[in-house]
C-alpha cells in the first residue's frame, strides 16, 4: 500500500515534459500489443481509449487537464466535434456512461490478463498517470486503479 501511495504522489508531482515522455513511450508499446491480442477486430487504440476513459471518469468528474490529455485521441476518433464543454455535458447528463466505464473493470481485467506482466504494468501506469494529471489521485480513482490490479 505504501508503494502504491508513493507512486501516486510521484505522478501527481511529475513535470509536464517527463509526464508526456513517459506517456509517449508507454503508449507506443501498449497500442501494438493490444492490436496483437484482439481476435474480435477491435483496434488496439479503441481498447486503450476504453482504459483511458475509465481512468478519466473514475472519480465522476472531468477536469480541464484530463480533457487536454485525451484531446488528441478524441480528435482522432471524432474530429473537431468533441470539445471540453461537450465532454463535460455528456458526463454530467449521462452519469450512466461514467458508471458503465467504471463498471467495465471486468472486461479491462480480462484484457490485462492477456498481456505480459510488463505490458499490464504499463497499462495500469498510464491509467494511474491519467488519474494524477490534475495533480491529485482521489480515493475513488485509487479504488478504480486497485480493481485493475487485482489478479
Amino acid at each position: 500500500m505504501k508503494e502504491f501511495n508513493r507512486l501516486c504522489k510521484e505522478f501527481e508531482e511529475m513535470d509536464a515534459g517527463t509526464y508526456n515522455a513517459v506517456l509517449d513511450e508507454l503508449s507506443s508499446r501498449i497500442i501494438p500489443a493490444l492490436e496483437l491480442i484482439t481476435a474480435d477486430g477491435i483496434k488496439g487504440e479503441l481498447i486503450f481509449a476504453r482504459f483511458l476513459m475509465g481512468a478519466i471518469v473514475s472519480d465522476g468528474k472531468l477536469s480541464a487537464s484530463e480533457y487536454l490529455f485525451m484531446e488528441p485521441m478524441l480528435q482522432r476518433f471524432f474530429g473537431g466535434t468533441v470539445d471540453f464543454d461537450y465532454c463535460k455535458t455528456l458526463i454530467k447528463e449521462n452519469r450512466t456512461m461514467g458508471k458503465e466505464l467504471k463498471n467495465e473493470v471486468d472486461y479491462m481485467v480480462d484484457v490485462l490478463g492477456m498481456l505480459s506482466d510488463d505490458l499490464k504494468n504499463d497499462v495500469i501506469t498510464v491509467c494511474l498517470m491519467v488519474c494524477a494529471v490534475d495533480g491529485k489521485v482521489s480515493l475513488k480513482e485509487k479504488r478504480w486503479i486497485k480493481q485493475l490490479i487485482r489478479e
